[in-house]
């Protein structure tokens, strides 16, 4: 092989290499994947939720996280990705990630729905840089047997968070330092 044919040949290579890297989303099914397991956990809650059907019926928007995997040791994060969706349809696909320091040791999976209650909070939601879970938010739990109720005090909460299918060795699952971006699918 004669010396300008190699050089073409790790020029091509070289400059070929970067491209490949990139992952832009472009024809992937990512956002369809993103639609299957929000569907799949939607469904989970339904089931094993009494209420969430009518929560999920009174929100103006719910962000649906159906797998967040968090781990630590000392130092810990978490992550997972999940849809936006406004009268059932997908408007916009985000990821939840959250680090945490402290004396921790495990990992867990969960999923967990944000209904926004008001117009308000689900458009500060939409248009920030990068939501933070902050004091406007309201858990629903469900006690064994127990609905999620739709009373007067979650109606005028701007935000409602339900954490269900938790699976691990981290005591209790909170959103406290979760922090949302909008993400392409």
């Amino acid at each position: 092989m004669s010396t300008l044919n190699r050089r073409t040949l790790v020029l091509g290579v070289a400059s070929a290499l970067p491209l490949a890297a990139c992952g832009n989303g472009i024809g992937s099914d990512r956002g369809a994947r993103i639609d299957a397991r929000v569907d799949a956990a939607t469904q989970f809650m339904y089931d094993n939720i009494p209420g969430s059907r009518d929560l999920m019926g009174d929100a103006e928007g719910v962000l649906i996280m159906p797998l967040v995997t968090e781990a630590g040791f000392g130092i810990g994060g978490g992550y997972g990705r999940g849809a936006l969706r406004i009268n059932g349809a997908t408007v916009d696909y985000y990821s939840s990630t959250s680090a945490t320091f402290g004396f921790q040791i495990g990992a867990q999976q969960y999923a967990h729905a944000l209904f926004f209650m008001t117009e308000e909070a689900l458009r500060d939601f939409r248009y920030s840089a990068g939501w933070a879970v902050g004091g406007d938010i309201e858990y629903a739990v469900n006690t064994t047997g127990g609905n999620i109720s739709t009373d007067t005090t979650s109606l005028l909460t701007p935000v409602v968070a339900v954490v269900f299918g938790q699976a691990g060795l981290i005591a209790g699952a909170t959103l406290e330092g979760q922090r949302y971006t909008r993400i392409l699918p």
